[in-house]
């Protein structure tokens, strides 16, 4: 078992937005995503097989769900469960500093 801390070794993300896969088995997949400034292309929503549980650890974002007309503004520390096949977008990312996510991916 390694001892990891997920404000260590933040990537670049200025010109891209990073993922890192931490954990994967056949039920759950755990990842590291690391947003400054980018949001999802005009006209794409997430539509996942998996139910997604999202954690904002660092900075803000805004997502938008289909069918919703307010953004949902996160600040650190909030957190919310997507389900399955809930149409969403990251519409604003904070671009001053990281917006840094813990997202757990949890197959049905």
């Amino acid at each position: 078992m390694d001892l990891g801390n997920l404000f260590n070794n933040i990537p670049d993300a200025s010109i891209e937005e990073k993922v890192e896969q931490l954990m994967c088995n056949e039920a759950v997949r755990i990842e590291r995503i690391v947003s400054k400034g980018q949001i999802s292309p005009e006209g794409f929503w997430y539509d996942q097989e998996e139910e997604e549980f999202v954690l904002l650890l660092k900075g803000g974002a805004k997502l938008q769900f289909e069918g919703e007309e307010q953004e949902r503004l996160l600040s650190e520390g909030d957190c919310l469960v997507i389900p399955a096949h809930c149409r969403h977008r990251v519409s604003w990312t904070s671009s001053e500093t990281e917006a840094i996510w813990l997202a757990i991916f949890v197959r049905s």
